[in-house]
């Protein structure tokens, strides 16, 4: 019998999150699914390392922590639980999963997905078949392909799919989308067609709202002085429906807070054109999105239009580019800024080495925000150092010359930590692969940890098509009035944003708090406005995509994050900070719109 609706909540969002999640999300309420994301470009470089000196590791240890916690209760609430935990050894954690639940004498049926590591056929398909160009910065993959340490197609959710019809309870994957885990579990319980694109775009869209964990339930929430409770945070939860409209929500009496603002704010969350959010599954268009507030932390989401998905995959890689450090010390009033300027002069004047990059960065006076900064008289200053060469010997040097620095310099300065060492560099090359090439497999597991059932899922479902044919919309016009009172408020005032990383771009989400403000930003928060606000950081082009539907405008900063990743000497690397930064900006706006917020 084919279900009216399904609950899938999200327990974690990177590893590192909350661990207790998955057990609070058990205990709130009844759920189907709980789906779990841990896996990022830097994550996967750390797995790499793991497994490299230890082949029995490559997975995310804290699920199968997480799961020897809250077996019972999996089984005896029949909830499902998908996660991408298995990063590129998903068979041994598979392994301690089941060994886990036969101690304890729960039968729970646990499958792996696999497929999406090609690291060992890279010379298979390069030159002759792939060229692996960079799809960011066009560079040519020859360059470094023996350098190469991981390689990870993002996977979608047919092995998902195939999993869930075998009866698995628990499935670990490695490399597939964030939005799959979601899409996957709806498909299955509706029998939705593979190319019902509005459907499937529907559920992608779910999936990007909750796979950031509580992101999308207050966490870095601009308005975050509307919550009232901050403990026991409730992690979301969507209720998707046969129809494919789906409602964002989170257990009662937890903390956070859901609103249509929130959600907004997660849905521009590391967003490059909203016309084309582009998976392996569908490409949803995200200016369609239609959001609703129907009741206290209830949100309902409708409208969502969707395109048949490309016959390509992302492949995600990590490989050795040099070395890096980075150390500080902490100054004191008085004068700290002042002292820090000196202790700045002095350390690079000493060390006297060229690197191929070198950064310093008053960490609590401007680290974060360099010149968006307003001027203020620090109590204290972490001078923060850091540099990147290929030459290690070089790396080796800056950390010598950190500790002498306390004893020779002005008054009031400590060191922290101890020597910095050089640390390899694993930076990110995102490239494209035609599906033909990519089987993924599914293994199903019995008590004892053996294989009992193997499938084998074509990548290429039929559907497919290049030619992304996207309808047009009519779009809000931009406001041209003349006014004759203008005052200048910080944006904060007149709209909310949120910023996240795209590799060496940086992406900031803006939403007008009301539909006049936004008329008016379309017209004055351009490109060359965020171009000059951001020329301390942003070294390429800014571009600005519009989002009518929720009063929202993207912007891309290209050549913004140092390089991004692990790469980036910025103690901000992922640009999380920039959304603040541009928040705390003056503009001059008309009074009477600013009087029509509520």
């Amino acid at each position: 019998m084919i279900k009216k609706s399904i609950k899938i909540g999200n327990a974690g969002g990177f590893w590192g999150d909350d661990l207790k999640a998955l057990r609070r999300q058990l205990e709130g309420g009844n759920l189907d699914y709980i789906t779990a994301d841990y896996l990022a470009e830097i994550t996967m470089s750390i797995l790499r390392k793991q497994n490299q000196r230890n082949p029995k590791l490559g997975y995310v240890t804290d699920f199968v922590d997480q799961i020897d916690d809250v077996a019972e209760l999996l089984y005896t609430k029949k909830v499902k639980m998908i996660t991408n935990a298995g990063g590129i050894n998903p068979k041994a954690c598979a392994v301690e999963i089941t060994n886990i639940l036969n101690k304890k004498n729960i039968p729970l049926k646990v499958a792996v997905i696999e497929g999406d590591n090609i690291i060992d056929k890279l010379d298979d398909f390069y030159c002759c078949e792939v060229d692996f160009k960079n799809i960011e910065t066009g560079e040519n993959f020859f360059d470094i392909k023996d350098n190469i340490e991981s390689a990870n197609v993002y996977l979608g959710f047919p092995p998902i799919l195939k999993a869930l019809e075998s009866g698995a309870d628990i499935i670990i994957a490695g490399r597939v989308t964030d939005t799959s885990i979601t899409m996957a579990p709806a498909i299955f319980e509706f029998g939705w067609k593979i190319n019902d694109w509005d459907k499937l775009a529907s559920a992608l869209v779910a999936g990007h709202i909750i796979e950031c964990g509580a992101q999308s339930s207050g966490g870095n929430f601009t308005d975050w002085h509307l919550i009232n409770k901050w403990d026991n945070f409730g992690y979301p939860i969507v209720e998707i429906f046969e129809d494919g409209d789906f409602i964002v929500t989170k257990h009662p009496n937890t903390g956070g807070l859901i609103t249509e603002n929130s959600i907004k704010e997660q849905i521009v969350y590391e967003m490059g054109d909203p016309s084309k959010y582009i998976s392996p599954d569908v490409i949803a268009d995200f200016r369609t999105i239609k959001l609703e507030e129907i009741a206290e932390n209830k949100v309902k989401i409708s409208g969502v239009k969707g395109y048949p998905a490309t016959n390509s995959f992302k492949v995600s890689m990590a490989y050795k580019d040099g070395f890096w450090a980075n150390g500080s010390i902490i100054i004191s009033s008085p004068n700290a800024k002042e002292k820090a300027e000196i202790f700045k002069e002095m350390f690079w004047k000493r060390l006297n080495i060229k690197f191929e990059k070198q950064n310093t960065e008053y960490v609590g006076y401007n680290a974060t925000h360099l010149g968006l900064s307003k001027e203020i008289t620090p109590n204290e200053i972490l001078l923060r150092f850091g540099v990147y060469d290929n030459d290690a010997s070089k790396i080796e040097e800056f950390g010598k010359e950190l500790a002498p620095l306390i004893l020779s310099g002005p008054s009031g300065v400590a060191v922290t930590g101890g020597r910095p060492r050089p640390r390899n560099v694993m930076s990110y090359w995102p490239a494209l692969i035609p599906k033909h090439f990519i089987k993924s497999e599914v293994a199903v597991f019995d008590k004892n940890g053996n294989i009992e059932q193997e499938f084998s899922i074509d990548s290429i479902t039929g559907y497919e098509d290049e030619q992304i044919q996207i309808s047009e919309i009519s779009f809000i016009p931009a406001d041209t009035n003349k006014y004759d009172v203008l005052v200048k408020v910080n944006l904060h005032k007149i709209c909310l944003a949120r910023s996240g990383d795209k590799g060496d771009m940086a992406n900031i989400g803006v939403i007008a708090r009301t539909d006049g403000i936004y008329k008016y930003l379309k017209t004055h928060l351009t490109t060359t406005l965020i171009k000059s606000w951001f020329s301390d950081f942003c070294k390429g082009e800014v571009s600005r995509f519009e989002l009518d539907n929720i009063l929202g405008l993207n912007f891309l900063l290209a050549k913004s994050l140092d390089g991004g990743g692990t790469k980036s000497l910025m103690i901000d690397a992922q640009g999380k900070t920039f959304a603040s930064a541009l928040l705390n900006q003056e503009m001059e706006i008309p009074q009477s719109l600013l009087n029509s917020i509520k």
